[in-house]
């Protein structure tokens, strides 16, 4: 399978919307289905997930908890080749030592004027859900991703849903991560019917305030349906990626790194944007060359992929690549251009930026210490990558003494007379004449 070479400005508006929109059509459609299986679940709790993971996932889950053992953790690690192991507290120590940067002081205080105090209390969520996905790979580096920031942020409850195995069991690599975590919490299920569970709760999984984690195209329609139920945090669907190059870059670079998303799946987004017809040509001749070369199912993925939502686009500057990634707001986004920081100025958009031809997207998706958890569907115009801010909340606190008072009465009552209430205006006028 050899990718489409496309000159952008020549491109008809509605192949242009196409390539914007990405699977978020497919999500669209998913929408109705979702919705009868969210209610099934609210009304028939751990029977609607029996059923479900038997109908979606092909097994029978009545003979084993849907809570996964103590007994299986232990059994994991043993299983578990220990040269994983050891890749694993890598990417953990690194993701670690990034987050934990991001967390904030309990609360800051300052006196914006004489006797006036105010400041915010920074308070973890109470407890969260966090979706790993299975059914294209197991993703450990997801679940560290999604739970190292949930820990540092000091969340008391953290817990992880993930689709089962062909035996029913969870992925040995996902459990040892989740050890690594500080987490004993996790459940056999996935799909539309585990996030309908986090949200309502049933029999053996207990509701959480907050869920977050990517997934396919029904489990981003679940959370966009219990938006309002639950928070459902960042929009992480399938995923999608860019990369802006010159004619410096190195085409067979970048075929591999554009292989990378690619391979995540069908609906993927894999997209070269180019000022160079040479490194266009180049790199689609060897991206036909990897794909022949892949092993199912990661063949079929990114042979559709590039047939569908990937392909390489012509531009006449890197000035004009720029605003079509902008435009595109991608979730992973690498610069391979002469100078990449300065092209790093003209991108307003990305939920991630790799700088240079010595880190491939894979890189990041697993021990660079950033997180690889990001906003897709063109969110990351407005959204961030999932951090340590993502667990906590803000209470706002205010102290006022005698001095501070009187210094801003006199205000507030001239602007609640304004606005025409009487009460907010009552509560200093009368102060202390009962």
């Amino acid at each position: 399978m050899k990718p489409e070479i496309l000159v952008w400005d020549d491109l008809t508006q509605k192949k242009k919307d196409f390539f914007m929109k990405r699977s978020e059509s497919d999500i669209s459609e998913v929408m109705e289905s979702v919705l009868e299986i969210i209610k099934t679940v609210k009304d028939k709790g751990d029977k609607a997930l029996l059923d479900y993971t038997l109908q979606f996932d092909g097994i029978d889950l009545t003979s084993k908890t849907i809570k996964v053992s103590e007994e299986e953790f232990e059994s994991a690690e043993k299983i578990l080749p220990k040269k994983v192991q050891k890749a694993l507290r890598y990417a953990v120590t690194n993701i670690k030592k990034f987050h934990e940067t991001q967390k904030p002081s309990s609360m800051n205080f300052d006196e914006l004027r004489p006797g006036l105090f105010a400041g915010e209390k920074a308070i973890p969520i109470e407890s969260a859900g966090l979706y790993v996905p299975r059914g294209r790979g197991s993703f450990p580096s997801m679940l560290y991703m999604l739970a190292i920031p949930a820990a540092v942020a000091g969340v008391e409850r953290v817990c992880v849903i993930t689709p089962p195995g062909e035996n029913g069991e969870v992925d040995p690599g996902c459990l040892y991560a989740a050890k690594l975590c500080g987490i004993d919490e996790v459940y056999r299920v996935g799909g539309a019917h585990g996030i309908a569970a986090l949200a309502y709760g049933t029999e053996s999984i207990k509701a959480v305030h907050k869920i977050t984690g990517p997934g396919s195209m029904y489990v981003t329609a679940a959370k966009r349906l219990l938006y309002g139920t639950v928070d459902v945090g960042l929009p992480a669907g399938p995923s999608e990626s860019i990369i802006l190059a010159d004619g410096n870059a190195d085409p067979w670079n970048l075929a591999l790194d554009l292989l990378v998303e690619a391979e995540h799946g069908s609906d993927s987004s894999a997209i070269l944007v180019t000022n160079s017809k040479k490194t266009a040509e180049t790199t689609a001749n060897y991206i036909e060359k990897l794909i022949s070369n892949l092993s199912e199912p990661r063949k079929t993925f990114v042979s559709d992929v590039f047939k569908g939502y990937g392909a390489i686009f012509l531009v006449s500057s890197i000035e004009k690549g720029a605003d079509l990634v902008n435009a595109f707001a991608p979730e992973h986004l690498q610069l391979k251009t002469k100078e990449p920081f300065s092209t790093l100025s003209l991108i307003k958009n990305a939920g991630e930026i790799l700088l240079g031809e010595n880190i491939p997207f894979s890189a990041a998706n697993y021990v660079t210490g950033v997180n690889a958890v990001l906003p897709t569907g063109g969110n990351a115009k407005t959204y961030s990558a999932v951090s340590v801010r993502d667990f906590i909340k803000y209470s706002s606190v205010v102290y006022v003494d005698k001095n501070g008072y009187e210094n801003f009465k006199d205000h507030v009552i001239t602007l609640a007379d304004y606005e025409g209430f009487e009460t907010h205006g009552n509560a200093l006028k009368l102060r202390g004449k009962n």
